[in-house]
């Protein structure tokens, strides 16, 4: 198999191409770099790699391909794929972007979760196959027993999304006004004497001046929080809370939210300052009045990248934060426990590095599939 893969140097790229090369993915299948700009240069030294880079919008190179993966972007998904499937191409396009989520000739990948759907869809020879949103992601892989068990009747989810969800834009100026802020009350801070309220009102009017850079989203992010994320859809909802509940039906191949058999997904996305990887804090209404002890069970079960938290103090604080889960493939679960409006209601708290499962490690699964198949 001949393998095209744009947008490798970006964010998610990078990572995609971390686990490739530690999977020895690249050993597999005849890999062929493109670029946006430096066609021409040198590609990436891997395993049967071609050594120069092609243009990313040339349509004979991508045509050559039998599969292409793309962590470019939409806009360039939006601008290339219809060109190249209108010339003829009929390879298999993988891809991070968000484009063509919920097209209706594409499939949402999240193998651990769905793979009967997967499955289904390459013998119906569906050809386009696209990662999800990060948090919905992240989140059916962590509730992926009860799901399995169809014992979920609906779920709310408070995210707490960290600024690499916006990008290395979000995440530099984050680092940036973290450190303006410390400028801001460093003599303060020097002095054991000075009073706290003082520190405060250092800070929270460096907060509200013009000081800090907000290129990216219009707001400061450290020291406060962001409670939009993407769009204003104009009913009170952003454009993230309404992926949630779209995309998780459709990678569950359940129907669509609010019609029968779907699974009801709501909730809040809020933009924080951890640099990287999404918590969110959920609640969910349960079919059955289980034990749980016997919930705990089910979701440790489900994959082998789920793991139980112990509810309790300690244990929370040291294993349900974005600071121990970046970098990991693990996803933690926890604050576990029965909620007063009745047995049937249960919390949870999860956290996943929305760069690997939530990002690249579902492409480079992807792949692996089709190289297994074909």
């Amino acid at each position: 198999m001949k393998v095209g893969i744009v947008g490798w140097r970006g964010m998610v790229g990078s990572v995609l191409m971390q686990r490739m090369s530690a999977e020895k993915d690249f050993e597999l299948f005849d890999a062929v770099f493109f670029s946006t700009s430096n066609a021409g240069g040198d590609a990436p030294q891997v395993a049967r790699a071609d050594r120069t880079l092609k243009d990313a919008s040339d349509l004979k190179a991508l045509a050559a391909c039998d599969t292409i993966v793309t962590a470019q972007g939409g806009d360039y998904t939006n601008d290339v794929f219809p060109k190249l499937r209108a010339a003829g191409w009929k390879g298999y396009w993988i891809d991070a972007a968000s484009a063509l989520r919920m097209s209706d000739d594409a499939v949402i990948i999240l193998d651990p979760v769905n793979l009967p759907v997967i499955n289904d869809a390459l013998a119906r020879g569906v050809k386009d196959y696209i990662g999800s949103n990060c948090t919905v992601g992240l989140m059916l892989l962590a509730l992926d027993g009860l799901l399995k068990a169809d014992l979920i009747e609906w779920v709310s989810a408070m995210t707490y999304q960290a600024a690499s969800g916006a990008g290395a834009p979000q995440m530099r100026e984050l680092i940036e006004q973290m450190g303006q802020l410390h400028s801001s009350a460093r003599d303060l801070l020097s002095d054991p004497a000075s009073a706290i309220l003082e520190i405060d009102h250092a800070v929270s009017m460096t907060l509200l001046s013009d000081q800090l850079p907000a290129r990216s989203i219009g707001a400061p992010l450290a020291g406060s929080l962001i409670p939009w994320i993407h769009t204003d859809l104009g009913d009170g909802i952003s454009g993230e809370e309404r992926k949630a509940g779209a995309e998780a039906n459709k990678i569950l191949g359940r129907p669509a939210m609010g019609e029968p058999g779907s699974l009801i997904v709501e909730g809040l996305c809020v933009r924080v300052g951890a640099m990287r990887c999404h918590s969110q804090a959920l609640t969910m209404k349960l079919r059955a009045d289980l034990p749980l002890s016997e919930i705990e069970k089910i979701l440790a079960d489900a994959n082998e990248w789920v793991t139980v938290i112990s509810n309790n103090r300690d244990d929370s604080i040291r294993e349900l934060s974005p600071a121990k889960v970046t970098g990991t493939m693990s996803i933690p679960i926890g604050r576990l426990r029965k909620l007063a409006m009745g047995p049937e209601y249960l919390s949870a708290f999860t956290v996943g590095d929305q760069l690997l499962w939530g990002a690249a490690e579902p492409l480079r699964r992807m792949l692996r599939l089709l190289l297994n198949k074909l």
